[in-house]
């Protein structure tokens, strides 16, 4: 749609044209230009800059952030643009005599602002000059001006090239997604380095230059005193560097330590005056009545050399730092923090420091951080369900939810959770009469410039003490809680306001957590030691256990029934007796939901029920195994005994880019059993924002057998017209297994029979039959549809020295062979008919005949490579996802449905005997093809297969008795 130039833009150059002269004086000054110029500029593009719709700070589009000089700078960028309430991009605004093309200084402040907030672009201009920079770039103080810069413009082209524009920049282009896809498509492809990943390379460097330092001039440190020492040094830092940038601490006193000697003695002493100004755990060394933590005695004693330190500050500061901590987002500081805490320090023998990576991460394969729409999604679901008709106030309503993460890593799910709290607070307040809550002894808004109203930093606390707990295993995690929700609680503040309230309330800014946010085992209570020697344990093994007793830890939440809401993302770790044969594995085996393969989310999930009172809620990530796999039928029954089921959200991509991971969202309320569960299911394709989650049309079905497995469970991912279709098919004949037998096929070695010699020199293999027992070899690879082809022709001896041996039975006369990885691009089931003697590995599923039935082997092939069946394997598959599909399992195969044949009925048998008539054909076909050698008769026969295919699929709907309609839905889905 073309978006023609308004009047005002054409005023706006003419009048810049006609005083240009007087405009480049220094005498005209930025704030002149931002409302002559900038501000109507971007109110043609459709942004509401003055916010004339009287939104809430939280979603007005428009924020101008208030410019605190500190030494001559400006630590806010001039405007940020929003959606949602969330950032999209940066302008920042230069006075028409600062020359943007070419001096350096401008470009590396708007890149500093929007690099360290994660912004894709952002504009830099004088409305002379208007120039849009590619913000993923790294920025360095030695950039020109024209480094990532990816448009550059100057007013007399915003006529001719207004469209090109408003196609990018207008709020109309935002909102469709124009200013992503131009993102995306101006990537720059050299030097992009997420704020993220560099600052967590940074704080890397420090954690080892540091650990280094401190093991070396404090030799008595324990390795854990060694991890509590850097990581509240590093915690410190980070926090007076951020309260720096945001104008709350003075500026640079942490560059200025670097003048002069015996630094760290001189950072103990703005230790001491953090501890008074802020109260925190964070700071916390003497003594007080009403703390729940000890003091700290024994970072103050610590030994630390200049130059560690001298480093660090350095790479905090422009023009070294290329971050900008005053918009360092609070989820940016989080995924950077759970990066960090998957390594810990260990000491050698000679005291020597070593950063390693955790074994349990390593086992993992790292540490995945939940994406913020995730969360936000969760908390929206949670908490914003039972603040529903609640009443704000310290003595409202709201004041008494108390919502918990058991598994709280560096508190993306609280600060989330913390956030919403604060914006419904707001809100509430604004809507009725905001200058009522600004008066009395205990006001709970402020007004501040451009009359917006915010929480006061007495409010802010209360509502965070009141409302927001956690515990975590790792004692660092809980630490980096604390830290993130203190900066939050202190997000918006600068000195000027703080001292203000400080002055009129006469306490210190920030509330002491350790009463909300604790250490402990959150699975492990203290009855773990019942009937245990005492010597059994020693010191490491009581903190890695680390026991945790729920009721004496927070003893009046449980007095009121538990917490009102349980969210989060626990840990998933399979705990196999076999794999793990100690005390805690046989401990965790009390739990109800405890069986074979017990996985630690499956643990947290009956543990998050049990914490939340009743009408309590509970918001969960977790991986969808769960939903299906037999051996998690007690999971299944224990929720739907417990609770019920509001809401599953299956995804069918990978929601953590870096792990193999299939994962769903799971809401439960709990409250009295019920027999008869009705739950909305979301099946959302790759999406990235909360809203889209929202967004996502829902499926209500009634659940029967779920809790059994052992029925269909395609219900719980179903929907519209292929939901029903589904439901037709399924419902009408009997599955596979009732009709023929299934299995996989053999494993040639086994680990615990073979030694690794025989395993690596394949001794049961040869080139050709040594011996009657020596059978053909077939792989996965060798099998397609309607074809065998073996590639390798290598023999194997049989025998039941094999892993997963078969009787020969199953390995002779009619039967099916099912390659187990079917196709990535077709996504079809691979199934041929062979009645030769092969001997198969685990990558071949077989299919053979039973006593129950007349069916012929041929009938079934036609029916299991139909197109039919491929759309119907993933809503029978215990995998969830249609991407998943490629593996096939034995498991799933069986529940297949197949469609039996009358033999009396000779209409019936004649559809059967069609059927095997058209399989042979198929088969002599594919065979013809596999031989032929020129382009020519491969082409032909391969258009006379595609024709006999879709025969075979006419006659398998014909079977399955559908109609055009549901012939077109499996099509489609195809």
């Amino acid at each position: 749609m073309r978006t023609p130039v308004s009047k005002e833009i054409i005023e706006l150059v003419e009048r810049f044209d006609l005083h240009r002269e007087s405009y480049h004086s220094g005498r005209y000054n930025e704030t002149q230009l931002r409302r002559e110029f900038i501000d109507p500029f971007f109110k043609a593009l459709g942004w509401d800059v003055d916010n004339t719709v009287g939104h809430a700070e939280a979603y007005k589009d428009v924020i101008h952030e208030d410019a605190i000089k500190v030494g001559g700078a400006t630590k806010a960028p001039d405007y940020c643009f929003r959606i949602g309430g969330t950032r999209k991009f940066f302008v920042e605004a230069k006075k028409p005599s600062v020359n943007i093309a070419e001096e350096i200084g401008p470009a590396y402040q708007l890149r500093r602002y929007a690099w360290s907030a994660k912004l894709p672009l952002s504009i830099l201009t004088d409305f002379e000059e208007f120039v849009v920079y590619d913000c993923r770039i790294k920025p360095d103080k030695n950039d020109k001006a024209s480094t990532a810069r990816i448009m550059y413009l100057n007013d007399r082209d915003y006529l001719p090239r207004w469209e090109e524009i408003a196609a990018v920049f207008s709020k109309e282009a935002v909102l469709k997604g124009s200013f992503d896809k131009y993102a995306d498509t101006a990537r720059l492809k050299k030097g992009t380095a997420e704020v993220d990943k560099a600052f967590l390379s940074e704080i890397e460097v420090w954690r080892q230059s540091l650990a280094q330092n401190i093991a070396l001039r404090n030799p008595k440190l324990t390795q854990r005193e060694l991890n509590f020492a850097v990581g509240r040094t590093i915690d410190r830092i980070i926090f007076l560097r951020i309260c720096e940038d945001r104008g709350i601490e003075p500026d640079v006193q942490l560059m200025a330590l670097q003048n002069g000697m015996n630094i760290y003695q001189r950072l103990i002493q703005i230790y001491y005056n953090a501890d008074d100004k802020y109260n925190s755990g964070l700071f916390h060394f003497r003594e007080e009545k009403g703390r729940f933590e000890p003091p700290d005695d024994l970072t103050l004693n610590l030994s630390i050399d200049d130059k560690p330190l001298k480093d660090i500050f350095k790479s905090l500061y422009y023009p070294e730092s290329p971050y900008e901590f005053s918009v360092l987002p609070a989820d940016i500081l989080g995924l950077v923090y759970e990066q960090f805490l998957g390594k810990v320090i260990y000491l050698t023998p000679g005291h020597r420091a070593k950063v390693e990576e955790k074994p349990e991460v390593k086992k993992a394969g790292g540490v995945y951080y939940t994406p913020t729409y995730i969360v936000d999604y969760i908390v929206k679901n949670t908490v914003g369900k039972l603040l529903e008709g609640k009443k704000p106030g310290p003595r409202g309503s709201a004041s008494n939810i108390r919502i918990l993460d058991p598994a709280c890593g560096s508190g993306s799910f609280l600060i989330g959770a913390y956030q919403y709290l604060l914006d419904w607070y707001r809100d509430q307040y604004m809507a009725d009469d905001p200058e009522k809550w600004a008066k009395g002894r205990n006001p709970t808004l402020y007004q501040v410039i451009r009359g917006e109203w915010r929480l006061t930093t007495a409010e802010r606390k209360r509502i965070l003490l009141n409302n927001i707990y956690g515990v975590d295993i790792d004692h660092q995690a809980v630490e980096v809680t604390k830290l993130s929700l203190l900066l939050k609680v202190l997000e918006g503040e600068n000195e000027q306001t703080l001292s203000s309230q400080l002055r009129l309330f006469r306490e210190r800014a920030l509330p002491d957590l350790g009463s909300n946010i604790k250490c402990g085992n959150s699975l492990i209570g203290p009855d773990f030691y019942d009937g245990k020697q005492a010597g059994f344990f020693d010191e490491d093994d009581q903190y890695r256990v680390n026991v945790f007793d729920w009721e004496k830890e927070f003893p009046e939440i449980f007095k009121d029934g538990g917490f009102d809401a349980v969210i989060g993302n626990p840990p998933y770790l399979v705990m196999r007796s076999d794999k793990h044969p100690d005390a805690v594995t046989d401990y965790l085996k009390i739990y109800e939901v405890s069986q074979y393969k017990m996985d630690l989310f499956h643990l947290f999930i009956q543990r998050g029920i049990d914490l939340i009172r009743k009408d309590g809620r509970m918001g969960y990530i977790v991986p969808n195994t769960w939903l299906t796999l037999k051996f998690t039928d007690k999971l299944r029954k224990f929720i739907l005994d417990q609770s019920e089921i509001c809401e599953i959200v299956v995804f069918d991509h990978y929601v953590f880019k870096a792990a193999d991971v299939h994962t769903a969202l799971i809401f439960l309320y709990k409250t009295l059993p019920k027999t008869n569960h009705k739950i909305k299911i979301k099946k959302p394709s790759e999406i990235s924002t909360s809203r889209e989650l929202e967004n996502c049309e829902p499926a209500l079905v009634t659940q029967r057998s779920w809790a059994n497995a052992d029925g269909y469970v395609f219900e719980t991912r179903l929907g519209g017209n292929a939901g029903g279709l589904v439901i037709k098919i399924l419902n009408n004949w009997p599955r596979l297994d009732e009709v023929a037998r299934a299995s996989l096929g053999c494993q040639a070695y086994n680990s615990l029979k073979h030694t690794p010699e025989q395993i690596k020199k394949r001794v049961f293999h040869a080139a050709t039959k040594l011996a009657n027992d020596y059978l053909p070899e077939l792989a996965g690879k060798d099998v397609s549809r309607y074809l065998i082809t073996r590639e390798r022709g290598e023999w194997i001896k049989y025998g039941p020295w094999l892993h997963d041996y078969r009787t020969m039975d199953w390995l002779t006369g009619p039967r099916i062979l099912i390659r187990e990885i079917a196709g990535k691009k077709s996504r079809h089931i691979q199934a041929c008919y062979t009645e030769e003697t092969y001997c198969h590995y685990k990558t071949i599923l077989n299919v053979n005949p039973s006593s129950s039935t007349q069916l012929s082997m041929k009938y079934l092939l036609g029916i299991l490579n139909s197109q039919l069946l491929s759309f119907l394997y993933p809503y029978v598959s215990n995998k969830i996802v249609t991407k998943s599909f490629p593996r096939l399992s034995v498991g799933d195969v069986k529940k297949l449905p197949v469609r039996t044949i009358n033999f009396t009925d000779p209409a019936d048998k004649a559809r059967h005997d069609r059927m095997v008539a058209l399989v042979e054909q198929m088969l002599t076909l594919n065979k013809k093809l596999a031989e032929a050698n020129t382009d020519h008769d491969k082409t032909v026969l391969q258009r006379r297969i595609d024709a006999m295919d879709s025969q075979i699929d006419r006659l398998v709907y014909e079977l399955y008795d559908l109609t055009e309609e549901e012939i077109k839905i499996v099509e489609e889905k195809d």
